[in-house]
């Protein structure tokens, strides 16, 4: 992977690895093809001065990018990867357990990139101890985060017909598959970044390390929850909702 520095590479970065993911009917095309959708967002709202500081956005933008990029490459290397992530990459490969619905694979790469990723970028954006600035921008991303993921539920349900029984079973349960929450997640993010922002370096690898493993037990529960209702209305979702990577892309386009 060669640098990048700015928007433009990291959406060229992303059209790679959707590219390569959809040859491969690999289901990590989900996650990247929907974080590539949220990247040209955040792009579009730099360009229309919804940011109140354009360059550090970029900036804090591309940091948060890379730290997916590296985890999706550094995995197909064999490279150590954090243990949310190889979680979330590990779902793909269908080791003969229960292969996840279309759902369960965006959550896996959510729950990686936000509730990990974003509170570390963000901490690595501004000088330290100075994170306050940038918590109105920080907020701004999570509310054009909000507007796609509504947009692609809609999306998702034209590959997935069953989709809609979440919903239903969510009135009924409180696993993370169910209520994963980009709220919850942004708060939980934006509390990391003011613990790391303030923290010296050895702290930040104990903090990381910490948040590693916290958000691993819930990656695990998206992969498998626990109970009877829930794994078997996944699996009735499974049975009928469309198999061909290429197909479900399609249908989210």
């Amino acid at each position: 992977m060669s640098e990048i520095t700015t928007i433009g590479g990291v959406l060229d970065e992303l059209d790679d690895i959707i590219e390569i993911t959809v040859n491969e009917g690999s289901q990590l095309a989900i996650f990247a093809f929907v974080y590539r959708r949220t990247t040209a967002k955040i792009a579009e709202g730099i360009e229309r001065g919804q940011f109140e500081d354009a360059r550090r956005m970029e900036r804090f933008d591309v940091d948060f990018a890379k730290k997916y990029i590296r985890a999706f490459w550094g995995y197909r290397h064999d490279k150590p990867v954090s243990l949310v992530w190889k979680i979330a990459f590990d779902a793909a490969k269908d080791p003969g357990g229960r292969k996840p619905v279309i759902l369960q694979h965006l959550l896996l790469g959510m729950n990686a990139h936000i509730n990990l990723d974003l509170g570390i970028a963000a901490a690595e954006t501004v000088p330290d101890g100075q994170i306050q600035p940038l918590k109105k921008d920080f907020m701004m991303v999570n509310t054009l985060l909000e507007q796609l993921i509504n947009e692609m539920q809609e999306r998702i349900a034209r590959a997935s017909p069953l989709l809609f029984l979440i919903d239903w079973i969510g009135k009924q349960s409180d696993e993370a598959i169910v209520n994963f929450s980009i709220r919850r997640a942004r708060d939980f993010a934006w509390n990391a970044a003011v613990t790391l922002a303030n923290a010296d370096d050895q702290e930040k690898e104990y903090i990381i390390r910490e948040m590693d493993e916290h958000i691993a037990k819930v990656a695990k529960k998206i992969v498998a929850p626990p109970g009877f209702l829930l794994p078997n209305v996944l699996s009735l979702i499974r049975t009928f909702e469309e198999k061909e990577i290429r197909v479900i892309i399609d249908k989210l386009k």
